[in-house]
């Protein structure tokens, strides 16, 4: 589904601020696969996403999904195909828009007709909307007509959720979606993208800084370190492996010692 070939990125190219963010990097995604991705700061995993998203052109490699070849191709045109959720719960909605406009909007966007842009959202069309909403659980299907500014972060993050899945994307990115909400809330929210993610056998790259999150999550785990992928596991191997394991490959596939503290600190309460 995914392939990126010897992929390269530099930002700030000939300046003092040059800095090598993505350096040969190669991966693999078949259909169906939800790989978990953790790295330190700086180690590319967000620059990967907006090379595959298309919030930059990178200068070499190749980047192609679903057999095509989608390296040059502008972000607004990949975003009728590929979904992305971000950290922040205020990014990937429109404060003063409704509910249902949000929606409408997510829909026409990922829609395949040729007219979307001047389509016009059916009685049935929010009847599905609705019906969609009421599986997240938070009541929002009685609030359809509400701005969206007046919703939670939790509820916010819930229905971009839904907006970048309303029509089944060939891959859907997950950049530390649940980090910035409260735990009980960030567990709802990543309990209803596991759901989403298994009932459409979605293709999935999820960040992440919880590293038993990247163990038990999907079916694959990866690490970056330097712009590149240091280890790729799955099956057994990752079913037997623990977060002291993945650290110790970690350190031989980078050539040095984890010294994410964030991640550390996490995986320290968890024990």
């Amino acid at each position: 589904m995914l392939k990126l070939t010897n992929v390269h990125k530099t930002f700030h190219i000939g300046t003092v601020n040059e800095k090598k963010a993505l350096q040969g990097l190669n991966l693999e995604l078949k259909n169906g696969d939800f790989a978990t991705i953790i790295g330190s700061n700086g180690a590319g995993k967000s620059t990967m996403f907006n090379a595959i998203a298309g919030g930059f052109f990178v200068e070499k490699g190749c980047i192609e999904l679903d057999g095509e070849d989608i390296t040059f191709v502008p972000d607004f045109k990949k975003a009728k195909y590929i979904g992305y959720l971000f950290q922040d719960p205020m990014k990937g909605t429109a404060p003063h828009m409704t509910i249902e406009e949000n929606l409408a909007v997510a829909y026409l966007r990922a829609s395949t007709k040729s007219n979307q842009f001047f389509s016009r959202i059916s009685k049935k069309d929010k009847e599905m909307f609705r019906e969609h909403l009421s599986l997240l659980g938070m009541d929002l299907e009685n609030r359809m007509k509400n701005p969206v500014g007046l919703l939670s972060g939790g509820q916010r993050q819930a229905l971009t959720l839904l907006m970048a899945t309303i029509v089944t994307p060939k891959i859907l990115l997950l950049d530390e979606h649940t980090a910035a909400l409260d735990p009980a809330t960030a567990e709802k929210v990543l309990d209803l993208t596991k759901s989403i993610i298994k009932e459409r056998n979605l293709t999935c790259l999820m960040i992440t800084h919880n590293m038993n999150q990247a163990l038990e999550l999907g079916n694959r785990t990866l690490m970056m370190d330097s712009g590149r992928i240091v280890l790729d596991v799955s099956g057994e191997e990752r079913d037997q492996m623990t977060v002291e394991d993945l650290l110790q490959k970690f350190s031989i596939g980078a050539g040095q010692e984890f010294d994410n503290d964030r991640i550390l600190l996490s995986t320290a309460k968890e024990k």
